[in-house]
């Protein structure tokens, strides 16, 4: 009788029970939420550094962003693209205000920088339960979300954010309304605008495992096209602010994701199909004939 009362399978792992997969769960999530803490901590101890550095930046008109376009204008002779000031004024409101910003703050850049270990983490809880030709098929799939998110990121601080700063600071409907924000109202949208932006990024990586396993097809995803349109701007509207403007700036690449998408999918059907089809000749092969 073997020592080991757990049963193999296909693939060498063993198979564990419905009680032992909740308990492996729960050390992933465990590992995760420490990880997340450990940035959230570092993050909120060098917070004058973050919110001078890294929050507060795309107002500044030495951000990247602005440097980046005043080059390009001097290259095109449009000087005009050059900011000179950002007239951004921010006040806090409200007694806790500074100091409860500081640990959204925080904690949102903590999720941002343990994001790839998350990910990683629940990767390492999915995978025994896959295939082997599934495992084999979906190499990379932690560096492609973690990629995906780190261009949303990006994308988000380095273009959005910038441009609505900039767009809602100098928007005035009369001379006699001054633009005076909290720093509740600036932080969160900053950062709803960052994090959203990563989160939309990984469109292609919901649709490639969609497709993996057949609920999704390229001819499926090139039908409703158009009402995908729609769905974009709704999903837009929800994780941004409620504004038109940003809702706009978020719908465009994303939509370039879903064609993106599509591609995607396509391959990952042709892929789908040729391992049927060899499975299915094997299968044949194996099966003796009549005689």
């Amino acid at each position: 009788m073997p020592l080991d009362q757990d049963t193999i399978d296909e693939s060498g792992e063993k198979e564990m029970s419905f009680l032992d997969h909740l308990e492996e769960l729960r050390w992933h999530v465990i590992r995760s939420m420490v990880a997340i803490v450990v940035f959230t901590i570092f993050a909120f101890i060098e917070v004058k550094w973050v919110f001078n550095s890294v929050i507060l930046a795309p107002a500044k008109a030495d951000f990247w962003t602005w440097r980046m376009l005043c080059k390009i204008g001097h290259a095109f002779n449009s000087p005009d693209l050059c900011i000179e000031d950002i007239p951004l004024v921010l006040q806090s409101r409200f007694m806790t205000g500074q100091f409860t910003i500081t640990i959204i703050a925080a904690f949102v850049l903590g999720l941002v920088f343990a994001f790839p270990y998350v990910v990683w983490e629940l990767w390492r809880f999915i995978r025994p339960g896959l295939r082997v030709n599934e495992r084999k098929n979906s190499k990379g799939v932690v560096g492609a979300v973690s990629g995906l998110f780190l261009a949303g990121i990006s994308f988000g601080y380095y273009i959005i954010a910038p441009l609505m700063v900039y767009i809602m600071v100098n928007y005035k409907i009369s001379d006699m309304i001054k633009n005076e924000f909290d720093i509740t109202s600036y932080v969160t949208t900053v950062l709803t605008l960052v994090l959203g932006s990563g989160l939309l990024f990984q469109l292609p990586v919901v649709i490639f495992f969609l497709s993996k396993f057949g609920l999704v097809t390229p001819a499926f995803l090139r039908k409703y096209r158009k009402h995908s349109v729609i769905v974009i701007l709704i999903v837009a509207a929800i994780i941004t602010p409620p504004d038109p403007l940003s809702q706009t700036l978020i719908s465009i690449p994303l939509y370039l994701l879903f064609e993106i998408s599509i591609l995607i999918s396509a391959r990952v059907e042709k892929q789908r199909l040729k391992q049927e089809a060899e499975e299915r000749m094997r299968e044949e092969q194996s099966t003796p004939s009549a005689s």
